[in-house]
């Protein structure tokens, strides 16, 4: 049995939602909505398709001529796979990575620190914020106002630590 990671969801998830995509357009869909939230590392798009392809959760299509391009779509066993995955409950702690955080821990000064965070979260604040006339899906409707709850927050800390 394959193991299944967070990228192989990911990747099984775009591609239940988009019918099918190349590697490329994954990671175009990546920088537009999950990447937001979830790091990946470019690389994983490209491997873990052929991966799953190999696994069976994914059928491959080669392009003949050309750049021999490789669309992928999902299988009723990748589907199978995701929407299990997609009931259990996630009992893991979300993992917070924020060099600005991690900087003010060890020692940055905060009056240095401080300003440059609170324009660069008042900046992602707004961009989310813009995202809200889009349309999209219930869950992503969900994750947007779960992120900018998280940027108010760091737009309210930033700003009260400027004024300290």
């Amino acid at each position: 049995m394959t193991r299944l990671t967070p990228t192989s969801y990911v990747v099984l998830g775009l591609l239940r939602e988009s019918g099918a995509a190349t590697p490329y357009d994954l990671k175009q869909r990546v920088a537009l909505g999950i990447g937001n939230f979830w790091s990946l590392q470019h690389a994983q798009l490209y491997s873990e398709p052929e991966r799953l392809a190999k696994a069976g959760l994914l059928d491959e299509e080669v392009e003949t001529t050309g750049r021999r391009r490789k669309t992928y779509r999902l299988t009723t066993a990748g589907r199978e796979a995701l929407e299990a995955w997609l009931a259990e409950p996630e009992a893991e702690f979300t993992e917070l990575r924020d060099r600005g955080l991690l900087k003010l821990f060890l020692g940055a000064d905060p009056k240095t620190l401080a300003p440059a965070q609170l324009e660069l979260h008042a900046a992602k604040l707004g961009q989310y914020e813009s995202f809200r006339e889009l349309p999209m899906t219930p869950g992503q409707r969900l994750a947007l106002e779960s992120g900018i709850g998280h940027e108010r927050e760091w737009v309210r800390f930033w700003r009260d630590l400027a004024n300290r």
